[in-house]
This record gives structure tokens, sequence and C-alpha cells, in this order.
């Protein structure tokens, strides 16, 4: 897990979700991968939010990306959008690749309101 993606155990092989429209700090080195400034705070942050919480995923035109990771919008049971808390507490960045873009307004009104 980090901020961007997590596992979601799905009760058979588990899932790894890839938020859609959002990009975090690396928080670990893998490949050619480097971790990055605030990535362990932004993992921290999201394992905080949904650690023992059941998830609802909300697709987009495509489900999955080239690494096979399923990309979703994540909402807990009491309607907290994860993609767009992560980006409205600075935890990350807008980052949307059409046509992935449904959200795409409102996580730029988050970005603005973190930068505020």
């Amino acid at each position: 897990m980090d901020g961007d993606t997590f596992w979601l155990d799905d009760g058979c092989d588990g899932a790894k979700i890839r938020f859609i429209g959002i990009d975090a700090p690396e928080s670990r080195n893998m490949f050619k991968i480097k971790e990055e400034p605030y990535g362990k705070e932004s993992t921290q942050y999201l394992h905080q939010l949904i650690e023992n919480q059941k998830v609802r995923v909300e697709f987009d035109v495509q489900h999955k990306d080239r690494y096979g990771r399923i990309l979703a919008y994540c909402f807990l049971q009491d309607g907290t959008f994860l993609n767009d808390i992560m980006v409205k507490s600075g935890y990350a960045l807008v980052d949307t690749h059409p046509p992935n873009v449904k959200y795409q307004d409102l996580f730029i009104k988050s970005q603005k309101y973190a930068r505020q």
C-alpha cells in the first residue's frame, strides 16, 4: 500500500486498487522508483482512513491500468471519498488521464483548497 494504491481484501484472492485521478508520493524505493518526500506520511494517512473499513469502489471508463491494477474511485461507508480526501488533505496531487476524468473538476478544487 501507499498513498494512492492499496490491497482490498475481497474474501478471495484480494485485489490491488489504484485510485483514479490522483498521484501520491512514493513511500519506498522499488526498482527504478525512489522514495519521495512525504511518501510515508501519505501512506500512513491512507492506512489510518481505511484500516478495517469497508470500501465501495466505483469505476470509470477503464477498469484496469497497464500494470493490471483495478482503477477505482473509493468511498468509505460514511461517504468519505478517499480519492478526494487524499488530495484535499495535501497527501496527493491531481493526476487525471482521459478517459477516466469523472471527478477531475472536484479534484482540482480540492487541490486548490489544499494549497491555500
